[in-house]
């Protein structure tokens, strides 16, 4: 737990607070932080999931069918609560709901998913097919159902404000990223048995080092840009997503027998806090800003505290079940 807390929570917070108190005395804006995403979500992730995978084998990725089955069914299921529950409350909209959904419900796997389960369980394929099959889930998956709600629920109330587009539209947008179409590339190169020449290596190195410190550091500044303002709306969205998304995950894998390995770096990347790009898209939209960022703040307070716990219980869960 020690190792946990020195090389998973600190070092984040640390470079997290440097690009808060960057952006706090003006040396970043909000706009330099959307320029790092690019970078993190164009070309270091992709990089980073691309090489990583394709030194897996055939035997893994079948291996691990159960864990792309737990994560869509899991993570989808929670997303899916997260809107219908918040779509209760008479004061909220559909819109409201789509983008509780898209923070409250979706764990930001592509900024902080290497940066916490490597220092964990190590620099393997594995942990790259779990940060890509969740990643796949979330940009491929999740945006698109939410966006798709989203617009409904504004078309619905202001009919003409949005453009009639096809409903496989943010789908075929979401697999045009290089997140997402990297992972899929590389699951097609292991699976047709070509070798991955390793003097190629070095070249994707150098580039997915970036990943997780400039990601980090860019959700500082994007801290610092945003006016926190807690209320119980935010109070129940960071508890959906910080207790009881990485509970479900946990339930499932031990109801269907995970491989234990897989099931708790999957129950840790249930436990990561709400994805940064809900509070793009939120803000992009002008929908749900003041809570929807609230809900984010508290919920990265939360995970200094909720990572640690989860690993603990999911242990013992593997030891009783």
């Amino acid at each position: 737990m020690e190792h946990i807390i020195l090389y998973a929570i600190v070092p984040i917070f640390v470079v997290m607070l440097a690009g808060f108190l960057s952006g706090k005395k003006g040396i970043f804006s909000g706009d330099d932080a959307k320029k790092f995403n690019k970078v993190v979500l164009d070309y270091a992730l992709p990089a980073a999931l691309f090489v990583s995978i394709v030194d897996a084998s055939r035997e893994m990725l079948v291996r691990d069918i159960k864990l792309s089955v737990i994560s869509v069914v899991g993570i989808m299921g929670c997303f899916m609560l997260v809107y219908f529950v918040f779509r209760m409350f008479k004061k909220n909209t559909g819109a409201d709901a789509a983008v509780s959904a898209l923070i409250s419900g979706s764990p930001t796997i592509g900024f902080l998913g290497f940066a916490v389960l490597e220092p964990i369980f190590g620099t393997t394929p594995t942990v790259a097919l779990v940060v890509a099959i969740v990643g796949i889930v979330v940009n491929a998956i999740g945006i698109p159902v939410g966006l798709s709600l989203m617009n409904a629920s504004l078309e619905k109330q202001n009919p003409g404000s949005t453009k009639k587009e096809s409903a496989w539209k943010p789908v075929i947008h979401a697999l045009e990223q290089p997140v997402a179409w990297a992972p899929i590339l590389a699951v097609i190169w292991v699976i047709a048995g070509i070798p991955w020449p390793k003097v190629l290596n070095p070249s994707f190195d150098l580039i997915k080092g970036a990943n997780a410190s400039l990601a980090v550091f860019s959700a500082g500044i994007t801290l610092s840009a945003i006016k926190v303002q807690i209320n119980w709306q935010a109070v129940l969205g960071s508890i959906l997503k910080m207790f009881v998304m990485p509970a479900v995950v946990l339930v499932l894998g031990l109801l269907f027998h995970m491989d234990p390995f897989n099931l708790k770096m999957l129950v840790v990347a249930a436990a990561l806090p709400p994805a940064f790009s809900g509070i793009i898209i939120s803000d992009e939209y002008n929908v749900y800003v003041a809570t929807g960022t609230s809900s984010l703040t508290l919920s990265m307070i939360l995970f200094i505290g909720t990572l640690p716990l989860w690993i603990w219980l999911t242990d013992i869960a593997l030891k009783s079940f």
